[in-house]
């Protein structure tokens, strides 16, 4: 049967299951298995330990991650390599074709989104959180805050964020020092960046902690919104 056996591998390549010229076809076969495209999102911040990459992704098994990594690994999607700092401890790391599917990932994000089956009150990872921003955020709006340095404490894990030619660069490192830092967790700061409310009512009600100027905080959360679903 042509499905089966669809995650084995020859020669580092993927099997030719779709059968179709198309790069459509071949990135479905390099990403298209469950799990793969999430545990991509999951590196474009920078690498990450195995248990990292799990406990970010509650809902898959420790033996598909390593099914999975091990294929991302095969095409040369993602390498695997030690922390000098800490023998023994092993990372996972986009190689730079790896980080050429940003685009791409941002892309399908920001037009799945429109949807009526997308459900924002799922849960979200603390990366997935801060890649939202980045793909979400209104560049028009976003144009006069340029150079604006932003901290984030998203479910207690530190970012840094700066608006560059009206888009967000992101990292991970500790937010002290930024001119508006937000603390809370994904949950949390869902509504505050995509719901109705401003932050004079999410801050009281407890959604969100700002350090720094409310108004230029308030600024940056104008600058988000969700996509009303089209369908003519």
């Amino acid at each position: 049967m042509e499905l089966e056996k669809i995650t084995e591998y020859e020669l580092g390549k993927p099997r030719r299951w779709y059968r179709d010229a198309c790069g459509t076809a071949l990135a479905m076969e390099i990403v298209g298995e469950r799990w793969s495209l999430l545990i991509i999102r999951e590196l474009l911040l920078g690498p990450r330990r195995f248990s990292e990459i799990r406990g970010a992704l509650p809902g898959i098994s420790a033996n598909v991650l390593t099914q999975r990594l091990e294929g991302l690994e095969k095409v040369g999607m993602l390498r695997r390599r030690g922390l000098p700092s800490h023998p023994g401890v092993q990372v996972y790391g986009l190689t730079r074709w790896g980080y050429e599917s940003e685009d791409a990932i941002f892309a399908l994000s920001r037009w799945v989104a429109g949807s009526p089956l997308h459900d924002v009150t799922l849960p979200l990872s603390n990366t997935a959180m801060m890649l939202s921003l980045r793909t979400m955020m209104d560049r028009t709006a976003a144009a006069p805050l340029e150079g604006w340095d932003l901290g984030f404490r998203v479910g207690g894990e530190p970012f840094r964020a700066t608006v560059v030619d009206a888009a967000l660069e992101i990292r991970r490192a500790e937010p002290e020092g930024a001119e508006v830092i937000f603390e809370g967790d994904t949950a949390g700061l869902k509504p505050v960046f995509y719901g109705p409310e401003p932050l004079s009512a999410t801050i009281p009600a407890g959604l969100v902690r700002v350090t720094g100027d409310v108004d230029r905080a308030q600024r940056f959360v104008d600058c988000f919104r969700l996509p009303a679903f089209e369908n003519d």
